[in-house]
């Protein structure tokens, strides 16, 4: 994973607006199992949702509502692309504009169910990845209390865990 150089556009995937990572993905649509009676039996309400340029795909099926699946589709894709693609850190100053209208000091104010949790967990984790997983690296680049960057990734477990493999790979110990 390359630096981004200065002044170069960051942009994750999971940060695209919809419409631009809907033009990135192929879609598939199938049967779901679970609730739903007869329905769920006669018509197609799971999504499948796959981002071509990654291969990391995502799908949602318990609802009755196809547009309902979809929509968490959409937000399982978005929460898998930040856990599993990194991108590149520009050099020297960081945090994208949606980073920076969500720090309060050196907090992080964002609900893990907001739609902007996936980008700042993208962002989060490629800082991280790019500080050698290092979380008061990280934390100081990204303007934000060494907690609050912890905060934010334990809200998602997939997100911790894949922090504390690269943790570990590195004989640094695990975060709680």
């Amino acid at each position: 994973m390359p630096p981004v150089e200065s002044g170069q556009h960051y942009e994750h995937p999971a940060a695209l607006p919809d419409d631009l990572l809907m033009k990135e993905c192929d879609w598939g649509r199938g049967r779901g199992s679970g609730p739903g009676g007869q329905n769920r039996n006669k018509v197609e309400t799971a999504v499948t949702i796959t981002h071509k340029p990654t291969g990391i795909h995502a799908q949602a099926g318990e609802r009755r509502s196809q547009k309902e699946n979809k929509s968490k589709a959409i937000k399982r894709l978005r929460l898998a692309l930040a856990t599993q693609h990194r991108i590149g850190v520009p050099i020297g100053e960081i945090g994208s504009a949606l980073w920076r209208s969500r720090r309060q000091g050196e907090r992080i104010v964002c609900n893990p169910d907001h739609r902007d949790y996936p980008s700042l967990l993208a962002e989060a984790l490629d800082t991280l990845a790019d500080a050698g997983w290092k979380q008061s690296k990280a934390a100081i680049r990204l303007e934000v209390s060494r907690s609050q960057l912890l905060t934010l990734v334990r809200h998602h477990p997939p997100a911790l865990h894949l922090m504390n493999e690269e943790r570990r790979k590195r004989k640094l110990r695990p975060l709680r």
